[in-house]
C-alpha cells in the first residue's frame, strides 16, 4: 500500500529573507525528496501545513494507517534520505507504527503530532 510524503513547498526557516536563495527551503527539500522516492512511497507539494514555527515540514500518512506530522528539517540530502527511509518502512508496516529503535537517526527529534486513521 502507498505511503506519501507530503511537503510543504511554502516553508522558509528564519532568517531565509536574508539569503540568496531563490527558491523555499521547502522546495528545495520537496526536490531532494522527490529524487529519493519510489516504489511504495510517493509525494505531494502543498502550499502550507500550518507549522511554520518548524519550517520545513512534511507529513508521511498511508490510507488506514496511522500518520505523522514531522518538522525542523533542513533542505539536505541526508535530512531527504532520512524522510524516505522513515516513509519506507511506514509504508511496509501495517498499521503504520514503527518501533522507535527502527527510526532511522535523522527523523528522531523532529515529530510533532501523530494523526489516527480516519474511521471506516
Amino acid at each position: 500500500m502507498t505511503t506519501w510524503i507530503t511537503i510543504c513547498d511554502t516553508c522558509k526557516t528564519e532568517g531565509w529573507e536574508d539569503t540568496a536563495m531563490e527558491r523555499t527551503d521547502g522546495e528545495a527539500l520537496a526536490a531532494l525528496i522527490e529524487d529519493r522516492a519510489g516504489g511504495d512511497v510517493a509525494t505531494r507539494r502543498v502550499s502550507c501545513t500550518m507549522g511554520c514555527e518548524r519550517a520545513c515540514n512534511i507529513i508521511v500518512q498511508g490510507a488506514g494507517k496511522i500518520g505523522y506530522s514531522l518538522g525542523k528539517f533542513a533542505a539536505t540530502a541526508e535530512d531527504a534520505q532520512a524522510i524516505v527511509d522513515y516513509a519506507q518502512m511506514h509504508a511496509a508496516s501495517p498499521t503504520g507504527q514503527v518501533p522507535f529503535r527502527e527510526w532511522p537517526q535523522g527523523v528522531k527529534g523532529h515529530f510533532v503530532s501523530r494523526h489516527t486513521p480516519v474511521p471506516e
